[in-house]
């Protein structure tokens, strides 16, 4: 009772805009907040489901709208923890708690007395004279719990209970085995002449790993800042297959991290909920509410996108073999010898490689680049707050500003690798935006990466791709920051997954153009402009594989998924062959022998919500390439299509249907020729 009364978690959070109070927050605060949390969400529907009144939109679906926000607001906390800065004890939190969430959202979707309230409401529709955002919100209220079990016999609503129950544990397990599997790899080398080809500056930060490791000489894992430049650039072809194996078996070694049998598990919950409630799978199941709208819409795009590149992806392949054979590798180039010649082809046919373009790319200077073009397109600042707590000493808190001086959103921005952090980088809520009571409550937003840390000798410097990366997690904070709904279920990025990946590929555009680096990309101690000639290279190369080897990798990843959520029957063979076989028309490489699995450690698949939905990278290319179209031919920093696209994209978050809203900003629905065109395939 103490913990519940003292809990920091509970109550008013006296912090600046009511950030989350990091620095009071305890480990055991956690499970006394959520069984509160969940009894005041159960006392809010309880109120809704014996309301005498006739159901009208304001009593049942505002309502339920409005309901549980203490469990989200705890949530968000919880989880960004469980991704950014998770521990053992957090892990077993999220085992104990998961079941509890689970329960009461079947508790709201399977109570045949709310339902029928919710169910009245939408019979009357078209009568009720309600704004489009409420129409959205009726009818997602009304398919979420037809999704969910609401239509179900009793039995069946029993089943569907336990199945959603063990589909939450086992994500939570998936997720947990793979970041346990990339922490448990190291390799320790004490031979400098094991280590020729890899930069300075990759040697210093595997010089500081070994030292805070208490050892001699150099250490390596398989974190991104460390495993890509190493792939790239180590000429020691021996340790370059001994690091790819390490990093692509993860997960598969028939260990205690093996999510082998995992992997069946999730897919075949997966697909008995879908069938139980009316689909053949669990594609169809999902695809209902995308864009892309059927697996038909899906496989075409794919389709398509594979007639477009497959060949020259050959023609790719083709490129660097000749290189590597020129270069002395005697036979067939394996998958661990891409990345290697690759960076050797790119750095002859352009002059370009990550270390010629790093000392551009001091991490300060890039955020503030990056926060400059915010500026520039939409009039927005930002402002570093300390006062505001954090989850990690190295997280930096900022308040963002509009163009009038009105407070938008706090955004925190957590950039380097630690432990305690899962691969990878995302965007993430603490806290959406809504409007109540005429009080537009503004959301709390986090951008996570794994960059390249700074070195006793020299700061953070980032590799391009790494720069990137920032500008597209920006992208999707920028869709929180600027949202402008009444409801928290539709605001920011709680829109069709389909969509969702536009605002941020489409910030990736800028990063070829002049205009933009010529802002912030100096040379970290020269002060140098960025030269001219560097950033046509850079531009030139922008399209380097692009239209092949990296078009086709992503498109294994988008038929690999449907492979696995297409299935109509449960799969009990080998989860290795089942994967082979599913991308076998994408593989460029010969298949060998060695054991590597990608279903294994795809954590937007098994972990994520991107089941039946990687396709969306690919479809956000063909949005963004259309909708940047604009841009090009208006102007870079052109304040009237950027307000255009605040206003019908950023701000509207999923309160009308996407394709409504990108036909608002574009005028017609998008083609893929613009995308063709940017990839040199037209």
């Amino acid at each position: 009772m103490e913990i519940t009364c003292n809990n920091p978690l509970i109550g008013e959070f006296k912090t600046p805009r009511q950030t989350a109070p990091f620095n009071e927050i305890k480990n055991e605060h956690f499970i006394p907040a959520f069984e509160e949390s969940i009894k005041q969400g159960e006392a809010e529907i309880k109120a809704i489901s014996i309301n005498r009144q006739a159901p009208t939109f304001e009593n049942t679906i505002a309502a339920l709208e409005v309901s549980g926000k203490l469990l989200s607001r705890t949530m968000g906390i919880f989880f960004n923890l469980l991704n950014a800065e998770t521990n053992d004890e957090l892990q077993q939190i999220a085992q104990q708690v998961s079941p509890m969430l689970t329960k009461f959202q079947n508790d709201i979707t399977l109570n045949p007395k709310l339902f029928r309230k919710v169910k009245a409401v939408y019979a009357l529709k078209d009568n009720l004279n309600l704004s489009a955002e409420q129409k959205t919100l009726l009818e997602n209220t009304y398919q979420n719990f037809i999704r969910q079990g609401a239509n179900l016999a009793d039995a069946n609503k029993k089943k569907f209970r336990k199945l959603s129950a063990e589909l939450s544990i086992a994500s939570l397990k998936f997720d947990e085995n793979l970041l346990k599997e990339t922490n448990s790899y190291e390799k320790h080398i004490t031979d400098i002449n094991l280590l020729t080809g890899l930069p300075e500056n990759i040697l210093k930060a595997a010089a500081e790993l070994a030292k805070r490791n208490g050892k001699e000489g150099w250490v390596f894992n398989i974190t991104a800042p460390c495993y890509q430049p190493f792939m790239k650039y180590a000429d020691n072809r021996d340790l370059r297959k001994e690091l790819y194996l390490a990093y692509n078996s993860r997960s598969f070694k028939k260990n205690e991290y093996d999510n082998s049998e995992i992997v069946k598990k999730i897919v075949n919950i997966r697909l008995e909920i879908a069938q139980l409630t009316g689909y053949k799978n669990y594609a169809d199941y999902v695809l209902e509410q995308r864009m892309a709208s059927n697996r038909a819409g899906v496989f075409k795009l794919l389709g398509n996108l594979y007639k477009a590149s497959y060949e020259t992806a050959l023609k790719d392949k083709h490129e660097v073999q000749e290189l590597a054979s020129a270069e002395g590798l005697n036979g067939t180039i394996m998958p661990w010898d891409w990345a290697y010649y690759s960076e050797k082809l790119k750095m002859k046919k352009f002059d370009l490689n990550d270390e010629t373009l790093k000392p551009y790319f001091e991490l300060n200077k890039v955020t503030n680049g990056i926060f400059g073009l915010a500026t520039d397109l939409y009039g927005i600042t930002f402002k570093l707050n300390k006062n505001i707590p954090v989850y990690h000493e190295e997280v930096m808190p900022y308040e963002v500003f509009d163009t009038d001086g009105k407070f938008l959103a706090v955004l925190y921005a957590d950039f380097h690798p630690r432990p305690g952090k899962q691969s990878g980088a995302w965007m993430d809520e603490l806290k959406g935006q809504w409007k109540e009571n005429d009080v537009d409550s503004r959301p709390h937003i986090v951008i996570v990466m794994n960059f390249t840390r700074p070195v006793e000798t020299n700061p953070a410097l980032l590799t391009f791709n790494e720069m990137e990366t920032f500008l597209h997690e920006f992208g999707h904070a920028l869709h929180g920051i600027l949202s402008n709904s009444t409801y928290s279920s539709l605001s920011g990025t709680n829109v069709y997954r389909d969509f969702v990946e536009l605002p941020s590929q489409i910030m990736e555009n800028w990063a070829v153009e002049k205009e933009f680096l010529d802002h912030f990309a100096e040379h970290y101690q020269t002060g140098e402009k960025i030269p001219a000639e560097l950033i046509e290279n850079i531009k030139t190369a922008s399209n380097f594989q692009a239209g092949g080897y990296l078009s086709i990798r992503q498109l294994s990843f988008g038929y690999l998924d449907m492979a696995w959520h297409t299935l109509e029957s449960p799969f009990d063979g080998d989860v290795k062959s089942f994967e082979e076989n599913a991308w076998e028309k994408t593989n460029i490489f010969n298949v060998t022998e060695e054991k590597t699995c990608m279903s294994t450690q795809f954590g937007h698949l098994f972990a994520g919500g991107y089941a039946a939905g990687y396709y969306s990278y690919k479809w956000a290319e063909v949005l963004d390439a259309d909708a940047f179209s604009v841009f090009l031919e208006k102007g870079l920093f052109n304040r009237e299509v950027a307000e255009s696209f605040r206003k019908t994209i950023l701000e509207k978050g999923g309160t009308e249907h996407p394709m409504v809203l990108y036909k608002r900003f574009r005028g017609q629905e998008p083609t893929i020729n613009a995308l063709l065109k940017r990839n040199e395939l037209k």
